[in-house]
């Protein structure tokens, strides 16, 4: 099924590239898109692309930028543990909450 209704991973979470050129590699969560179950991670995939002058006499240049990646090649990384892990739900006081399924911490 395209477009996830839920999310496991969520914006400023720090995850673990788990394949690709920067596998082993971690970064911050910057974008997420449900939609197409892709993520843009800070500081990883990171893409080069040329920019043409745009006024008399500015210089062409450079940009790195990062580029989105599946959300299958990540894992989140508990805040308590350091460990990368898979996400679990539990409910407290009529509240869902994410938790680590390594160490039970409320993430």
């Amino acid at each position: 099924m395209k477009g996830s209704k839920y999310m496991k991973i969520k914006k400023n979470d720090l995850v673990k590239m788990r394949s690709g050129k920067d596998r082993g590699k971690t970064g911050k969560i910057l974008k997420v898109i449900p939609q197409k179950e892709k993520v843009v991670v800070e500081g990883l995939n990171i893409f080069k692309k040329h920019t043409k002058p745009r006024r008399e006499g500015e210089k062409g240049q450079r940009v790195e930028i990062p580029r989105k990646v599946w959300i299958s090649s990540v894992g989140l990384i508990c805040p308590k543990c350091a460990k990368e892990t898979r996400v679990g739900y539990k409910i407290f006081e009529n509240k869902k909450v994410r938790i680590c399924k390594k160490c039970q911490a409320e993430i």
